[in-house]
């Protein structure tokens, strides 16, 4: 029960995290896919240095499961850019809307995985979540393509968590997450030509001083530090879970964007509404899971 409370906390503060990475997203300049590129290039690197100095071993077992791993990386990349290419198309509400079934898929394929029943009340959830984040953007449907393209990431993101669910069970979560990172920054550098090719935004590969440090930020707090300490809470928590509260993501991204750029506006009661539908849905979560696991065992000792 303690660590399952420990487990929330952090995973509370990794989300939080990755709500700044949203305020980052507005103080780096350079095209988006170059920020997917120097995102994963960064924390690869980085990592190396880390697992080097701990002395950690980056031996995987056998080369299908470097191939895993690394595809798995090539999702996470898919992911990210997907997601800027959802604002771009669109704008961010019907994006972030969008990345809100992120949830409700992993309701649904985590579950199919592992051979077991969809559970009801993860399905309940996710529906009040998306609910929740659709209020506070005050969603509009005109954007049908923006909203499908963060669909399809919300799905991506969904598939990579389950995956990673399970390499947990295998391997170091940094491991991991240093393997993913080489996969996704080789993935970026493939899909160069493709966006060079059909978008009107021009690649520059030259980032800036300024670009370069928030670039690192995103790179060693938002991905290397937040990223693997996610990888490594699937260990002990579900991928729906995870999902589940990561959809406060946007809401901390919020709160993070008025105290840095001291916007003073109060926010709609739509946003107080939202917010609260999925704090409801992550809160009630581990009440409901913990009486389902109560009940199922009742059953089976029955049985």
């Amino acid at each position: 029960m303690i660590q399952e409370r420990k487990d929330y906390l952090t995973l509370h503060f990794i989300v939080l995290i990755w709500g700044f990475t949203a305020v980052l997203g507005l103080l780096i300049d350079i095209p988006s896919v170059e920020v997917v590129f120097y995102r994963t290039l960064i924390a690869a690197i980085g990592l190396f240095i880390l697992l080097k100095f701990w002395k950690r071993s980056l031996k995987i077992n056998s080369r299908k499961h470097i191939y895993q791993i690394m595809g798995t990386g090539a999702l996470i990349a898919a992911h990210w850019i997907l997601f800027f290419l959802s604002a771009r198309i669109s704008n961010a509400s019907v994006c972030l809307a969008g990345m809100a079934t992120c949830s409700l898929w992993t309701s649904l394929i985590e579950p199919l995985s592992q051979g077991r029943r969809v559970k009801g009340f993860e399905v309940m959830l996710s529906i009040i979540a998306f609910i929740g984040i659709a209020i506070i953007f005050n969603v509009e449907f005109d954007y049908l393509a923006g909203l499908l393209t963060a669909v399809l990431s919300a799905f991506i993101a969904s598939v990579f968590t389950v995956i990673n669910g399970r390499l947990t069970k295998t391997y170091d979560p940094y491991v991991i997450t240093y393997y993913e990172m080489i996969g996704a920054c080789a993935a970026t550098a493939a899909f160069f030509p493709i966006y060079s090719t059909f978008f009107v935004e021009k690649l520059s590969l030259l980032p800036n001083l300024t670009d370069w440090l928030y670039l690192s930020m995103l790179a060693i707090v938002c991905t290397v530090y937040a990223y693997s300490v996610s990888v490594e809470l699937m260990k002990r928590l579900s991928a729906f879970s995870i999902n589940l509260v990561v959809n406060l993501e946007p809401v901390y991204g919020i709160i993070l964007a008025l105290i840095i750029f001291g916007d003073s506006e109060e926010m709609s009661p739509g946003f107080y509404l939202g917010t609260l539908l999925i704090l409801t849905s992550v809160l009630l979560y581990p009440l409901l899971n913990r009486r389902y696991k109560k009940k199922a065992l009742s059953t089976d000792i029955i049985r």
